[in-house]
């Protein structure tokens, strides 16, 4: 007979609070907007800075957290991961990078991709080993909570830098920066940690994380995803002299025309379109095959088991 494990209660959690959180979030961010731009005072820039880059991952997270599995979700793991899991992936990831990827070649993308989503999903294996249960919707919730972590804290690295311009400060700059990367947050690491997060938990235990060829391939064609999400300017850029002619110059076009300009534009956004939707239709089909699986599956698929606690501790 297989041994039960107590599961605490889930906590109350108000539904479509979320909502609420975003509505509040979004007012502040505009509020710190307006007084920055009437008043001059720098002292508010960390404010912006913080509530913006902050906003929507902390949105999406708080949506995840509604839909929870089990109980041994709590509000304090969910802040565990955003948080601890956010900047030590951070951390991790720029070490390495500086060490790894002394380079300019296209390769580089790659070389990001793979190495940002293997420190999240390990920083999500370690701080998630203590849980008796591991579902596959709780594993695409976390899995979101550490990428959308790690999302907020490179916003408001990106966002600090735009900051700085060769004419002085930009507070617009920084406004711009948070707008476009808030729009394109929830189909980035967020997402491409949720599905590796539904994968690695769909095969693993209490005693053990199972890493078979599955999660594997899931390691693989995210950090494909992410190279191409990362890479889509250059795309962009090399298609359009492909149908339009030029010559490029470290990195530009020299002497764009108007059209130029806006098929590069253009092509960048499909791209990015393209990529978002791969990952939400490979996201859902984490989530679905989990709904097809026997209430109580067999023995885990084959694969390198790697233990995380003695059996009966």
């Amino acid at each position: 007979m297989a041994e039960s494990y107590p599961q605490p209660p889930p906590p109350v959690v108000r539904r479509r609070a979320w909502l609420r959180i975003f509505w509040v979030g979004l007012v502040l961010w505009l509020a710190t907007v307006l007084i920055i731009f009437a008043t001059g005072n720098p002292n508010l820039v960390p404010t912006l800075v913080l509530v913006g880059s902050f906003l929507v991952p902390v949105t999406f997270v708080a949506w995840a957290f509604e839909r929870r599995e089990t109980g041994e979700v709590t509000p304090g793991l969910i802040l565990n991961t955003f948080i601890a899991g956010g900047v030590v992936g951070v951390l991790a990831a720029s070490l390495l990078e500086s060490y790894l990827l002394r380079t300019s070649s296209v390769w580089l993308f790659l070389g990001v991709g793979l190495i940002e989503e293997a420190v999240k999903l390990a920083v999500l294996a370690f701080l998630t080993r203590h849980l008796h249960q591991k579902a596959t919707r709780d594993g695409v919730i976390l899995g979101a909570s550490v990428g959308f972590g790690f999302a907020a804290l490179e916003t408001a690295g990106y966002s600090f830098t735009a900051l700085f311009t060769s004419h002085g400060l930009s507070v617009g700059q920084l406004v711009a920066t948070e707008v476009l990367r808030s729009v394109i947050s929830p189909f980035g690491h967020g997402l491409w940690t949720a599905i590796l997060g539904g994968v690695l938990f769909s095969s693993s235990t209490r005693e053990h994380f199972v890493i078979t060829g599955r999660l594997v391939l899931a390691y693989l064609g995210v950090s494909l995803l992410h190279a191409f999400w990362d890479g889509m300017r250059v795309i962009a850029l090399y298609l359009t002299l492909l149908f339009t002619g030029g010559v490029v110059r470290h990195g530009r076009i020299v002497h764009p025309t108007g059209g130029q300009v806006l098929l590069a534009t253009l092509l960048e956004w499909i791209g990015f379109v393209i990529v978002a939707v791969i990952g939400l239709l490979w996201l859902w089909a984490v989530v679905r095959s989990e709904r097809r699986r026997p209430p109580h599956p067999p023995e885990p698929p084959p694969g390198w088991r790697v233990p995380i606690r003695l059996p009966g501790s």
